[in-house]
């Protein structure tokens, strides 16, 4: 039994070592296709470059040969296309050679649907005997050079020929490549439109942050610089430093949280006002929910900006002048402030409450990383993501009321008729606080519950009448 498992074990040894020593064509001498040749060739493949000028071969490793495309072309039955779409047009020549076999298309555009039809499926035209496969097309050539380490290794393969897009994921898989077979040809649009997107997720969520920002900041600029000019012609322009930006990350924190379960909620009125869940949500609200892990992370940021902020405010120069002046006027007046027991109860509240809403909202952004999500199961990922981050939705909104404390409802606050910022803050979270709070209630709860689990309120209507349900 033991010689016969090592037997097999060489047997297989060999195979592989056989397989390792296929041939592969790579068409083009530029960056990426010769980092991807150069690391094919160090994982054991044998690789013959074609090249409009095959006398320039010095960038090339010993032991790979640099033809001209004819000559390459016969040396394998594995070509792997590694020039610009514009090129294309020259492989007609060699159309009798390239007859049953396999083309690899690594190409990228230089913007998003730049052609009605994709490289591959452009290059399946012009060379129509040939088995065309969609690859490599989404790691570059450091990430190759770099020995894929620190890099993303995940790589899309699509192509007709089941056999051909087998070969090429088995290549990749030599090459440390994380292969995902995305189907037939027709996706090659999709995956050659992947890595030109910038940040797709994140546009929403930026627009809205900027927006907010500068909503908040002419606000605070209003109100802390202008209007004290107005009024007193106090300078106070050195607020732009510290002072506004303490009062608009905040905000911006808390907003964008409460923005953030704030869809979930509109789903949810949308499905008990229809009756069912089959109906599809506008796409603007689908869009919201895809994007609500990106807005918690820009939230999750702010809150971050807000507590160096904070942090800093007793060593700031303005801060101990006026605590200096404050203890030298009561000097003088030989007076000493009343001790307030509430006072001090609400101050120290406000900071029990930032601090605990603080650590809740980073272990919010800690489960929302890949690393962490990937060991957590679904009810276990939805508890901390559902519950505990309405409960951080509820610590960061009382911290901000008892923050403001009596003052907001004392019109000294007022300046033009403006409220402070924080009262504006309020606004959103308090309106999704109130909105969950009806949700929950059972005469709310147990439909909605119904619903998402496939009961329909005219399910017999669309049975019995017409045949028609809305999808």
């Amino acid at each position: 039994m033991e010689k016969t498992s090592l037997n097999e074990t060489s047997f297989a040894m060999n195979m592989n070592s056989s397989n390792k020593q296929e041939t592969v064509c790579v068409f083009g001498t530029g960056d990426f296709g010769r980092s991807l040749g150069n690391k094919m060739f160090q994982c054991g493949y044998s690789v013959v470059f074609g090249s409009r000028n095959p006398e320039l071969s010095g960038l090339h490793p010993k032991g790979i040969e640099v033809l001209s495309h004819a000559e390459a072309a016969k040396k394998s039955d594995l070509i792997i296309i590694a020039i610009h779409r514009e090129h294309y047009d020259f492989l007609t020549q060699f159309a009798e050679e390239l007859q049953g076999k396999i083309l690899v298309d690594i190409s990228n555009n230089l913007k998003i649907n730049q052609y009605p039809k994709s490289n591959a499926e452009y290059l399946a035209q012009l060379v129509p005997g040939a088995k065309i496969v969609k690859a490599f097309n989404t790691i570059s050539a450091w990430a190759l050079q770099s020995g894929t380490l620190d890099a993303s290794r995940q790589v899309f393969v699509c192509g007709d020929d089941k056999e051909s897009k087998q070969r090429v994921m088995d290549i990749g898989r030599a090459l440390g490549l994380a292969p995902v077979d995305q189907g037939s040809l027709m996706a090659a649009k999709e995956i050659e439109n992947y890595p030109l997107q910038l940040f797709p997720m994140w546009k929403f969520p930026l627009y809205l942050s900027a927006i907010l920002s500068i909503f908040y900041f002419v606000y605070c600029v209003v109100r802390e610089i202008i209007y004290p000019y107005v009024h007193e012609g106090r300078d106070s322009t050195f607020f732009l430093a510290i002072s506004i930006p303490n009062r608009i990350f905040p905000g911006l924190a808390l907003n964008l949280l409460a923005l953030v379960y704030l869809p979930g909620i509109i789903a949810a009125i949308l499905q008990l006002y229809r009756g069912t869940k089959y109906s599809r949500f506008p796409n603007w609200l689908d869009h919201w929910m895809l994007c609500r892990k990106q807005l918690g992370l820009v939230a999750l940021a702010f809150a971050f900006l807000h507590v160096m902020y904070t942090l800093v405010i007793p060593i700031r120069h303005y801060v101990r002048w006026k605590f200096n002046s404050r203890v030298i006027e009561q000097i003088k007046t030989n007076k000493t402030e009343h001790f307030n027991p509430t006072s001090f109860w609400l101050r120290d509240s406000y900071l029990a409450l930032g601090i605990l809403g603080f650590f809740l909202f980073v272990l919010l952004g800690i489960t929302s990383l890949p690393s962490v999500s990937n060991m957590v199961n679904w009810r276990e990922f939805r508890f901390v993501q559902s519950k505990l981050g309405y409960l951080t939705l509820i610590l960061c909104t009382a911290h901000t009321l008892v923050f403001g404390g009596k003052r907001f409802l004392s019109p000294s606050i007022l300046r033009w008729y403006l409220p402070s910022v924080y009262v504006l803050t309020l606004i959103i979270p308090c309106t999704v606080l109130v909105l969950k709070f009806i949700l929950v209630m059972p005469c709310f709860d147990q439909p909605l519950t119904k619903i998402r689990q496939g009961w329909e309120r005219n399910s017999k209507k669309a049975q019995f009448g017409n045949g028609n349900t809305e999808v």
